[in-house]
């Protein structure tokens, strides 16, 4: 960033109430009726940085980690377009009035999203299935330091 003449930008796939990482995972797990992309100013600190701006879209309720992860990167696509536009012509960037509403999603978060214990109820079970499978499910039961694999066949 030390580079950058005017400032670093990123485009995060989740809104500002969605930071760091497994965003979009976070979302089918909270049964979200809206998500989005937020594009914004880089900082030490991840998905922290002034927010330029945001786009939402409708979640279905038959989308999937996939599918949403979709929607964000032609959201992503058409944000960059915009905001290059701007800077190709020397025009200020926008300044959305929207900030990040919480701190960053971690990895431990979202390892924690896959794991499945014994003890959760059949709908627990489903979300976190759902929440945690893109290609493959990334779902898991750990038995004595071993950790299984949920497969759907």
């Amino acid at each position: 960033m030390e580079r950058a003449e005017k400032g670093a930008i990123n485009w995060h796939p989740g809104p500002p109430e969605y930071p760091g990482i497994g965003c979009t995972n976070f979302a089918i797990y909270n049964n979200e009726k809206e998500f989005g992309i937020t594009c914004h100013y880089m900082l030490a600190k991840v998905d922290t940085g002034k927010v330029v701006e945001v786009k939402r879209f409708k979640v279905l309720e038959n989308d999937s980690v996939y599918s949403i992860t979709q929607k964000c990167y032609s959201l992503i696509l058409n944000s960059f377009y915009r905001i290059i536009e701007k800077i190709s012509n020397e025009e200020p960037l926008p300044i959305s009035d929207e900030d990040w509403k919480r701190k960053p999603f971690t990895r431990k978060e979202l390892d924690s999203l896959s794991e499945i214990k014994p003890d959760m109820s059949k709908d627990e079970i489903e979300r976190r299935i759902k929440a945690t499978t893109y290609d493959k499910p990334w779902a898991f039961v750990e038995i004595k330091g071993k950790k299984f694999y949920y497969r759907d066949e």
